[in-house]
This record gives structure tokens, C-alpha cells and sequence, in this order.
């Protein structure tokens, strides 16, 4: 099969890798780290089946126009992204859903929004209802930085339209998970689950970000609890899009939190995640490719994702200022060395030069996967091959996993 994977980040890079294992895969526009890039637009390119992978073009609709060419396409058209393209409406049809999630309130006026805030306790949730590229979000348990967000989300300042409209929610703490549900509009089937690190610095300080690591298998991500998430949050979110005539063939990422009171969505993603898709694929002992093409032609019965018995951990290395303002144009060393630590993939991300020498171009630059029988030795191998990198002010948490692993 001819696979087209849309999309230039580590996550395609992933999708692309793993789809390699079985089927021939171009990628567009890709990256010069990844194989098989081409500069085709999709709608000009012949594949078998096509795999968007970025939030942004499912939101655009690219799905629906590929589709309307007499295309297999997995991602959803852009009537099911607005899942991830307005979190207001997101948590509306969680509402429909009778999904478990937080308390929240939609504001497009700053006094109300404040006033709101003030009824949250001491730890503030405050997000853009656009896209964001993942750093629209302001967890915190001061106030003023709380204020802060709501008057330069409204105001434009920060992200733009994306924010004039904003989500405040209740704060919740406990334990983070996220699921890959692959749907095929009336059902799902859910991939390995991972746990995603998404502040800056080590012990979680710093900024939130577009994630800088995770690792797969999860210890409290129990097959009971998996099944559980699926009956109680991602059917009944696709039986509510069926409601509105949204018929959802694509990936459905759930991000929930395991509360002192039970688990809540905390979001849904129309995407891949990344770095989850770089922990979570690799681990497949079955066929992505009949998978995802089972699920764009709308039947998943009988087909089964079966993944190995061990582990995989990801760090992400990103580039001096992330994630507000990064420093690009530095050569990146050592990704030969790095990549033939036994167990590593290095997956390609922020970067342009030519695969002979790199360049970082981006934010989060690499992410660095290593396979092992346990998630120690996953995170041995994978901060080795980390530790053979380098470029000027490069960045990466010392951490990832480091609870599950006592390391």
C-alpha cells in the first residue's frame, strides 16, 4: 500500500517510520530528516491511503477536500476538528456526552472572566479556545499570572484570535494519561497508553510546552482502566458526534487526569500526540497501516492493534528559548552517534539544511526514542543517545519517567 503521511514534525516522522515497516511511504512537505519527503502538495499526490498528521490542516478542512477527490483519508473533516480547534465547543459535546471533566465557564469579556476566576480556588486553569501549537494553556496557583493570561488572551497580545475566546477551568491535580483512540466514526479501538511530560524543567517547573518527553506502558494504565476511559468518555463523545452528523474517522487523543474523586478528561486532540505517537507506535507488533486504512473506510471489526511487551521512552531536545522565543540557524552534532545506541530512534522534528548536516529551525528540535524490555532500560538508552547530541543551548529534561523508574 501507498501511504501519504501529511505533515513535517516528529510525530509524522514516527507515523512514517512505523507505517515503513509494512507499506511504501512518502511524506509532505516532511523535513530534511525525514525519509521520503517530497515537496508535493497532498492533493497532487497518489497514495492508497492518507494520514494527516498536524491539527492545523484537519481544521482547514483538508480531510473533506481529499475526501471529496475519492481519497482514503484518516483524520477528521473539519466539522470533527473544531474538537480541537475550539475547546469551548469541545467541552460542550463532552457536557452532551455525559463525560466526566472539569467545571469550567467560556469568556469573551475580561471582567466576566475574572470574576469567574475567582471562584476556581487556588489553582487557576486558564486556555485559549483556538490552536495554539500546544503552549495556549496557563496552569498555575498565582493569581496575577492567572490575570495575566485572561487579559492577554482577550486582548489579542498573546495568541491572536485563537485566544479572544477562553476556557477557564476548575484546577485538578492527580496522575495525567493520554490515550490514541483510532475511530472509525461509530466505533474505537485504543491504542498502548503514555504518560506525557509537558512543563519545561525537571520536577515539572517552567513553562508548559508542546511536550518535552514520554514513555509507554504507563503502570496505572491498567487494561480495566483503559477499557473504562472508552466506554465512559470516547464512545460516548463519538455517539455525540453522531448526533450532530459527524460521522469521526481519524485519531481521538484523550488527555485525562486520575482525581482524588476519578478520572476526568482534561482535553481531546484531533492528532496524533507528540511525543506520545513517538513512544506508542514504535511498540506496534501489528500492522499500522491496515489499521488506520480499516478505520478511514469506516469498519475497525476484527481489527486488532497488538503492541510488544516492553517499553519505550522519549526525550525531547529543543532549542535554547523554547517555547517563547527559539534560537534557529545552530548545526546539530552527533545525531549518527546518537542514533546507533542499540534500542534508540532518533525522530526528526524542528530542523532544515540536508540530512548531512541538520540545522535547527525549530522549537523542539529532536525527541529521542529508546525501546528496552523495561522502562529503565528504555530511559538508559535514550539518555545516552541524548548525551551524544549537541548543538549550541540545547535543552532537555533530566527526568522523563523518573518517578516510575527511581532513576
Amino acid at each position: 500500500m501507498q501511504v501519504c503521511v501529511v505533515g513535517s514534525g516528529g510525530r509524522e516522522h514516527a507515523l512514517a517510520h512505523v507505517l515503513g515497516r509494512h507499506h511504501d511511504v512518502v511524506v509532505t512537505p516532511g523535513n530534511p530528516g525525514i525519509p521520503g519527503s517530497v515537496a508535493t502538495p497532498p492533493e497532487e499526490v497518489e497514495a492508497d491511503l492518507f494520514v494527516i498528521g498536524p491539527e492545523a490542516p484537519l481544521v482547514a478542512g483538508l480531510a473533506d477536500r481529499l475526501r471529496a477527490a475519492g481519497r482514503l483519508v484518516f483524520g477528521p473533516g473539519a466539522d470533527g476538528a473544531r474538537l480541537e480547534g475550539s475547546k469551548a465547543w469541545m467541552k460542550d459535546v463532552l457536557v452532551d456526552a455525559g463525560v466526566p471533566t472539569a467545571a469550567h465557564g467560556t469568556f469573551t469579556d475580561e471582567v466576566e472572566a475574572l470574576a469567574f476566576l475567582d471562584t476556581m480556588g487556588d489553582l487557576f486553569v486558564v486556555k485559549t479556545d483556538g490552536l495554539a501549537a500546544g503552549k495556549g494553556v496557563v496552569v498555575t496557583t498565582d493569581r496575577a499570572e492567572a490575570v495575566d493570561a485572561v487579559r492577554t488572551y482577550l486582548s489579542g497580545e498573546a495568541f491572536g484570535d485563537a485566544g479572544r475566546t477562553l476556557v477557564i477551568e476548575e484546577g485538578l491535580t492527580g496522575p495525567e494519561l493520554s490515550v490514541l483512540a483510532v475511530c472509525d466514526g461509530t466505533d474505537a479501538v485504543a491504542l498502548a497508553p503514555a504518560q506525557d511530560f509537558k512543563r519545561l524543567g525537571d520536577g515539572d517547573a517552567g513553562p508548559n510546552t508542546g511536550g518535552m518527553g514520554a514513555y509507554s506502558p504507563v503502570p496505572m494504565a491498567t487494561d480495566d482502566a483503559v477499557d473504562d476511559l472508552m466506554d465512559r468518555a470516547v464512545r460516548p463523545t463519538l455517539a455525540a458526534l453522531r448526533a450532530r452528523g459527524i460521522d469521526y474517522r481519524g485519531v481521538l487523543y484523550c488527555g485525562l487526569m486520575f482525581t482524588p474523586t476519578g478520572p476526568r478528561v482534561l482535553e481531546y486532540n484531533v492528532r496524533f500526540g507528540d511525543p506520545e505517537t513517538q513512544v506508542v507506535l514504535p511498540r506496534l507488533t501489528s500492522d499500522l497501516g491496515i489499521l488506520l486504512a480499516a478505520a478511514a473506510g469506516g469498519d475497525l471489526a476484527g481489527t486488532t492493534p497488538t503492541c510488544d511487551d516492553g517499553a519505550a521512552l522519549a526525550v525531547v531536545c529543543a532549542s535554547e528559548g523554547y517555547p517563547t522565543a527559539p534560537r534557529t540557524g545552530d548545526p546539530i552534532d552527533g545525531l549518527e552517534e546518537a542514533s546507533a545506541v542499540d534500542g534508540v530512534t532518533v525522530f526528526v522534528a524542528g530542523v532544515t539544511g540536508d540530512r548531512e548536516r541538520l540545522v535547527t529551525a525549530g522549537g523542539r528540535v529532536l525527541a529521542v526514542t529508546g525501546q528496552g524490555p523495561t522502562v529503565v532500560e528504555a530511559q538508559m538508552r535514550a539518555y545516552e543517545a541524548v548525551s551524544r547530541l549537541s548543538w549550541p543551548g540545547m535543552q532537555h529534561r533530566t527526568d522523563i519517567a523518573s518517578s516510575s523508574t527511581g532513576r
